[in-house]
């Protein structure tokens, strides 16, 4: 475990959880809190709903989706998590350890798991840099709940152009450019936007024909800006 996790030390070194950690420090507190690395497929399932969450995620590679599901088997996506970013946080810092959403592997993704128990509680050798360690998931969290907070404006828009409009426009500002890739194709999209695929693709293709965008595949152009 310990030659594993010093092979991945320098990918570690550049995610935001570990700012203000040296790297001669890092590897010592991955092995105190007993971190450990695992990997999956595209599509295979990292967390189901009602599962005891002990650990945080932070994905060293690929992506990881929030998936909700209904009685029904309707599935929502709530956020697409990329490289760098944190998962599963919300429950094992909540009264309740019971995922109340599934994690599911977007593209083949490599997971590093830090032990919550041991992040809150950590021993006396790791005090250097464990405040650190809190301040930083504390930020990370504030800019999760921003993510969510996006996806509620979202899906609360009463139209299906709107609903697009608005989670384009996100998407410009978030890559500061009218120009970006998103990391969702159109079955994810249209799980993100509650929305029938059939009927996110009809109206992408008439806002193009209508000149306000244009787009192949996962890239898309604001080429005018949207009517209120």
């Amino acid at each position: 475990m310990k030659e594993f996790l010093k092979d991945h030390l320098k990918e570690c070194s550049h995610i935001p959880l570990f700012f203000g950690i040296s790297s001669k420090d890092l590897l010592p507190m991955l092995q105190c809190l007993g971190s450990y690395i695992k990997t999956y497929k595209k599509g295979e399932f990292i967390l189901l709903t009602e599962e005891a969450v002990k650990c945080v995620g932070v994905i060293l590679e690929g992506s990881v989706k929030m998936i909700k599901e209904d009685l029904w088997g309707n599935k929502t996506i709530l956020a697409v998590m990329e490289k760098e970013e944190l998962f599963g946080e919300t429950f094992t810092c909540g009264s309740t350890i019971a995922a109340t959403v599934t994690f599911v592997a977007g593209k083949e993704a490599k997971v590093l798991y830090l032990p919550f128990e041991r992040v809150m509680h950590s021993c006396s050798r790791s005090c250097v840099y464990h405040h650190r360690l809190i301040e930083n998931m504390v930020t990370l969290i504030a800019n999760k709940n921003v993510q969510l907070m996006e996806k509620l404006e979202i899906i609360t828009k009463k139209t299906l152009r709107e609903k697009i409009s608005c989670f384009l426009s996100i998407q410009a500002q978030r890559n500061n450019s009218r120009y970006f890739t998103t990391s969702m194709g159109r079955v994810e999209l249209s799980e993100y936007l509650c929305a029938d695929r059939s009927a996110l693709t009809r109206e992408l293709n008439l806002m193009k024909s209508e000149g306000l965008i244009d787009f192949d595949k996962n890239t898309f152009k604001i080429l005018k800006e949207f009517p209120d």
